[in-house]
């Protein structure tokens, strides 16, 4: 018989809705209960595509017995980590405080008043070396829950004071400081060989990913530092096993150091961020393989994820029919049929062996590139690429015949905003109609379907339902993104619905020093969480420092709210720069001054000049459109076109160029 997850919004949840736990959400319910049975709390927090939480749920939460042992002991609450970041955030910072790392599952033990006494991840079945099982686990929970009551109450108030506290506000370094040191911090922790940062298991870490390029273009002498990183990082990562080679789209990690072997998840949020890296990597680096990445990314998550409504769905599992890689990889016999005529040939591209690379299969990467291949081969590359395209569509069409991962079809506004600059921006970048339509597509659901009739906007959808309030990084992503699509049509209710939400942002979650997560509306939570640094995406007050720069350039109001997220970042921005990338991205464009650069005129001539704002990344500018007659937006007031068709006013620190009438003069006053 289904358990009270049945009525849940999230996917996730729902995986549990058959588990013989008796399982609450997150509500004053449990609470109550634990408060009048005199029980501790489990909590458990995971989300869908988790590799992990599947096994931990197959050993643990579906066995009888276990499932028996919690509901007699336990409160138990199960927690969507991607609905309840803040639930995640807070007990994610007692787990770390605890034992120095982080994870999913995460395992926490409550008291009544939600204050944690102890933390973990997962816990197997069976004691596992070191490692005790869960059933162990929480017989010494209730051991002391039952025998050291005090001292359990002792841990748990100093841990919930921890929290509470968070990291101090403190006078942050100079942007310039702490962006060399950032630098010199990931040049020693960058791998020569394989690109990326540190060891297994290896995150492609986006957020550094940009703050490295958007250093590179506005400094350019850090060129001989920095473009290795970049290229080896990005070459390496799309050649290997963690890119979905036929069918596009990037899992979450790789668990070794090549690359080689991710865990197949794949969420939404890295999908959006290295799409748009490796379109403005193309730019940069001139580059039309990232280009190529790029747009195959972004048409993986057209046709896989998008929601008929317009959004894009959270994530894909690991798994399929409980195995995990299943629908991704091949047997050597399989590869060799499928391929045909071509299979030495594109076998050797793939690194296909019999003896396969995961569990005696294949999960393909690009062992040799095509143009390595020509010339050791005495081949010719359009042959390679055409043998390659005839393997991949026969690969493809025998893979869509498998049985699929699990898909969590939920859509999350903030990862949406992310996607909605990436769509906006390629389309730009690209003169891509396509990708204009479905970013269109993106903001018009969030905006019309997942704000309540109070205009709060809410965290996540699900088949016409709503899950909650939304949090920081909802509306500040969102507000990016509408401001990008604005930037890029020059429609104007997307520059309202961005200035909105910056307004509401500012409101709900407006400290001095930096943005709480949750919401002045949010009261279920022993502390209200500010969230700083970058993992694996964006932070919320990163992503709300872009929006308020963007906000300040097309308002000319003063940005009195970034000082403070600099300030609240500080002691990360002194000591861990690296941590901060995203931020510390933004930060550096600040200090180079804002470029606002206001487009007026007719549509045809003014897409002649928008189309020299996006043939570059150019990360210090802003861009308006309008026809110059009654603009709503600031920037545009008193634009006129000089005469011509088209005019572009570039202004600087308060300073103005004389508007520029021509591509050329345009471009010439933008690289200055």
């Amino acid at each position: 018989m289904p358990n009270r997850l049945a009525d849940s919004t999230s996917p996730y949840l729902l995986q549990h809705k058959d588990n013989p736990v008796d399982w609450f959400e997150w509500e004053p319910a449990p609470f109550a209960i634990a408060r009048r049975d005199d029980k501790p709390i489990l909590l458990s927090v995971g989300y869908s595509a988790c590799h992990w939480c599947h096994v931990m749920a197959h050993e643990s939460f579906e066995d009888e017995a276990t499932a028996a042992y919690m509901n007699e002991h336990f409160v138990n609450i199960k927690v969507d980590r991607e609905e309840r970041p803040d639930v995640d955030r807070v007990y994610m910072d007692a787990l770390q405080a605890m034992s120095g790392h982080g994870g999913w599952p995460m395992t926490v033990f409550l008291t009544p008043d939600g204050e944690p006494f102890f933390a973990g991840t997962y816990y197997p079945k069976e004691p596992r070396g070191h490692m005790p099982s869960f059933r162990q686990l929480m017989a010494s929970i209730i051991n002391a829950w039952t025998t050291k009551r005090d001292a359990l109450s002792d841990q748990a108030g100093r841990l919930a004071a921890a929290v509470r506290a968070g990291l101090p506000a403190e006078a942050p370094p100079l942007a310039a400081d702490a962006a060399g040191a950032a630098i010199e911090l990931l040049a020693d922790s960058f791998d020569p060989e394989w690109g990326g940062f540190g060891g297994a298991p290896k995150f492609p870490q986006a957020p550094v990913l940009e703050f490295l390029l958007r250093q590179l273009v506005l400094d350019p002498t850090t060129q001989p530092t920095i473009e290795p990183i970049l290229r080896t990082t990005l070459d390496k990562m799309r050649a290997g096993g963690i890119y979905d080679q036929i069918g596009g789209g990037f899992a979450r990690y790789s668990v070794d150091q090549e690359w080689l072997i991710p865990h197949f998840e794949k969420m939404l949020y890295d999908n959006a961020l290295l799409a748009r890296i490796y379109l403005r990597a193309g730019q940069v680096l001139h580059n039309p393989g990232y280009t190529a990445t790029a747009v195959e990314t972004l048409d993986y998550l057209a046709g896989d994820m998008r929601d008929a409504s317009g959004g894009i769905h959270a994530a894909e599992d690991a798994d399929s029919e409980g195995i995990e890689g299943k629908y991704y990889v091949w047997g050597f016999d399989e590869f060799t049929a499928l391929a045909g005529n071509d299979a030495p040939l594109i076998g050797q591209l793939y690194g296909v062996t019999p003896e396969g690379n995961f569990e005696g299969a294949n999960n393909l990467h690009l062992a040799i590139t095509p143009e390595e291949l020509a010339a050791a081969g005495g081949l010719g590359l359009g042959d390679i690429l055409s043998a390659k395209a005839r393997v991949d569509h026969a690969l493809l069409r025998a893979r869509h015949s498998r049985i699929p991962p699990g898909r969590d079809d939920k859509v999350i506004a903030s990862w949406n905003g992310l996607a909605l600059r990436a769509f906006a921006e390629a389309a730009a970048v690209l003169d891509s109609a396509e990708y204009l339509d479905i970013a269109t597509g993106i903001a018009r659901f969030v905006t019309e379907e997942m704000v309540d009739q109070n205009g709060r906007l809410q965290r996540a959808w699900r088949r016409g339902r709503n899950s909650g309030p939304g949090f920081c990084d909802d509306y500040a992503a969102l507000a990016v993104g509408l401001y990008t699509l604005y930037s890029v049509t020059g429609d104007t209710r997307w520059y309202t619905a961005a200035e909105s939400h910056v307004a509401n942002m500012i409101h709900l979650f407006g400290d001095s020093d930096g943005f709480f997560s949750p919401g002045l509306d949010a009261a279920d939570l022993i502390a209200r969480p500010k969230d700083f640094a970058d993992n694996p995406l964006p932070s919320a007050n990163s992503l709300a420092a872009e929006a308020l720069v963007m906000h300040s350039a097309y308002t000319g109001e003063a940005n009195e709210h970034l000082a403070g997220i600099a300030r609240g970042a500080g002691r990360l921005l002194e000591r861990y720069p690296s941590a901060v990338g995203h931020l510390l991205g933004v930060l550096i464009s600040t200090d180079a001054g804002i470029k606002e650069v206001a487009i007026v005129g007719r549509p045809g001539p003014r897409h002649q000049l928008q189309r020299v704002v996006w043939d570059s990344f150019r990360p210090d500018c802003v861009v308006a459109v309008g026809d110059g007659r009654g603009d709503a937006v600031p920037l545009l007031w008193e634009r006129g076109t000089a005469g011509a068709a088209a005019a572009a006013h570039v202004c600087r620190d308060f300073v103005c160029d004389l508007p520029a009438t021509t591509p050329g003069a345009l471009r010439s006053s933008l690289d200055l």
